[in-house]
């Protein structure tokens, strides 16, 4: 069975603070009211959260997401003012709309948190009722957020995304072996993966989608201040951070690739903890680490002559006036006009191809390891991104593909043991700070590995799987319950 999971599932388009904790219950949520919707006589309808999501719910808007998915809002098109504070401010005795059609009087008692029960299929569980009149359960199912803002009913298996995936694999190993059997990179494999399930068009629109997402979040960030939401008022610093850096280049300073790529990070999580628009990358609580690099390559790298000419990808190639559509006007206009639409059509496939490559690299941690910090602790989101990121910018600079896998092992190998223990149960402290450094982690283990030849010691299965142990191991209550590390040691003021 492949290991392979889609792009378009991996980095998926929603909203903040946390993807197994606002993003998979919202979808969770989604998914009973359309069950609860279709049978007559439900008078009310109840949520227990279990775990993990019943110990710092509060702090990622689980509540809130859970009132919003049961509306019928989806986490890819819901505005995030929908979701901000929509269990918190709901007054006792208005009726939800139900899949957003039936009124069902609902009240915030009705979502009950049970932070030491913990279910057997994962840590984040959650269980939703749908009773009738006399307080009969109707229909009662009960869902699991296994991270990146994937859910799984109980009972109901596990979907495989890449069934019919031309080229199969379940390990790095395998991974390596398919790219030298067909002559493919890392990239490629997942390219051809991702056009079995749509048209090679829609690959590259979806792709294109998910990049300008990002982009767009980074922006956000770098344009926001204030004071984010919650106990803890941390100020925003990334708007801060860029207008310092703007005034030293217009001063005539030299640019500091390193500094802005930190500030990238720091937008993204701001944003994301801001409850704004995010892309789970693969998951928010590590959000900022895949685009923060993504956007130091495409601002400092791409037209640099450092991977430029090595992102070329299949979707359709722009060479020449004619056509770009210039054929005939104005050949001083024209030249530049070409330049400028060949560097930018450049950019795009150096993405696709980053986001393809951090999408097979991805797949390995979810389907060996896990992504789920309530799982496997921040290893398995920071770390797993991290590694992702670090391959990505091997593969738009170049890297083969056991450069690649070797600079996503050295980007793992150095965050296993990272426990997730956030302070006031929300994603901010670390969890903001520790996206930047592991973008820079990410930016140095692609730097070591082009400077080899892709040989090393330890590879990078041998590093999933111990992080999968690792995370077995490690203590409950540095796994998202905000039960020890930073969360007990910081007094919250």
């Amino acid at each position: 069975m492949s290991a392979y999971v889609s792009a378009f599932e991996l980095f998926s388009i929603g909203v903040g603070p946390s993807s197994s904790h606002t993003v998979g219950p919202l979808r969770a949520a989604r998914d009973f009211a359309r069950r609860a919707a279709a049978i007559d006589g439900v008078a009310r309808v109840t949520c227990t959260l279990y775990g993990s999501l019943g110990a710092t719910g509060i702090g990622h808007g689980t509540p809130d997401a859970v009132v919003a998915g049961l509306q019928g809002h989806e986490p890819e098109t819901v505005d995030p003012a929908d979701v901000r504070a929509a269990w918190t401010t709901w007054n006792d005795g208005d009726a939800l709309l139900l899949d957003g059609r039936i009124p069902v009087p609902f009240a915030r008692a009705d979502i009950s948190f049970a932070p030491r029960t913990r279910l057997p299929g994962h840590p984040n569980a959650m269980t939703l009722r749908a009773l009738d009149a006399a307080g009969g359960v109707l229909v009662e199912e009960t869902y699991y957020s296994i991270g990146g803002g994937f859910i799984r009913r109980e009972g109901e298996d596990a979907a495989v995304a890449a069934a019919s995936a031309p080229f199969p694999f379940a390990t790095a190993a395998q991974l390596l072996d398919v790219c030298d059997e067909h002559g493919l990179t890392i990239a490629e494999v997942a390219r051809c993966n991702e056009e079995a399930l749509r048209p090679e068009v829609e690959v590259a629109a979806g792709l294109d989608a998910i990049w300008d997402a990002m982009a767009a979040c980074v922006d956000a960030g770098l344009h926001a201040d204030g004071v984010l939401p919650g106990m803890l008022k941390v100020k925003r610093r990334a708007g801060a951070i860029r207008a310092q850096l703007d005034a030293a280049s217009a001063g005539g300073g030299r640019e500091l690739p390193g500094e802005w790529l930190g500030a990238f990070a720091l937008a993204v999580n701001e944003e994301n903890a801001a409850g704004g628009r995010v892309v789970t990358a693969p998951t928010n609580g590590a959000a900022g680490i895949l685009p923060a690099v993504a956007m130091y390559w495409w601002r400092f790298l791409a037209d640099s002559g450092l991977g430029a000419e090595n992102a070329v990808t299949p979707y359709g190639e722009l060479v020449g006036s004619a056509l770009l559509g210039l054929h005939g006007a104005d050949p001083v206009a024209a030249d530049a006009g070409v330049a400028a639409s060949v560097a930018e059509a450049n950019r795009r496939r150096g993405i696709r191809r980053f986001l393809l490559t951090a999408t097979a690299l991805g797949s390995l941690f979810k389907a060996n390891a896990s992504i789920s910090g309530a799982e496997g602790g921040c290893q398995a989101e920071v770390g797993s991104a991290c590694a992702m990121a670090a391959g990505g910018l091997t593969a738009v600079m170049g890297g083969t593909n056991r450069q690649i896998e070797n600079a996503a092992e050295i980007a793992m190998e150095h965050h296993l043991g990272l426990t997730c223990d956030p302070v006031g149960g929300l994603v901010q402290i670390p969890c903001i700070e520790r996206n930047a450094i592991a973008a820079s982690t990410a930016v140095t283990a692609a730097r070591l590995a082009l400077r080899g030849d892709g040989s090393h010691y330890v590879p990078l299965d041998a590093v999933v799987e111990t992080m999968r142990q690792t995370g077995i191991d490690m203590s409950t209550k540095y796994k998202e319950t905000s039960e020890g590390g930073l969360a007990v040691n910081v007094v919250e003021c």
